[in-house]
C-alpha cells in the first residue's frame, strides 16, 4: 500500500509544474529582450552611420 500512496501523492504534488511555468516565462521574457535589443540595435547602427555620412558632407536625410 506505500507505493500506492506514494503514487497518490506524487500526482498531487504541483510544485514541480510551478518551476516549470516560471522557466517557460522566463524563456519567453528573455526572448523577448533579446528581440527588442536586435532591433533597437539595428535601427541605432543605421542612425550613426547615416549621421556620420552626413558630417562627411552627404546630403541624408536621417529622419526625425
Amino acid at each position: 500500500m506505500k507505493i500506492k500512496k506514494f503514487f497518490s501523492d506524487f500526482m498531487a504534488d504541483e510544485s514541480g509544474l510551478t518551476a516549470v511555468e516560471y522557466a517557460i516565462a522566463g524563456g519567453l521574457v528573455v526572448g523577448g529582450m533579446i528581440a527588442a535589443f536586435n532591433l533597437l540595435g539595428t535601427n541605432a547602427t543605421s542612425k550613426i552611420e547615416c549621421l556620420a555620412s552626413a558630417v562627411d558632407g552627404a546630403s541624408a536625410d536621417c529622419g526625425a
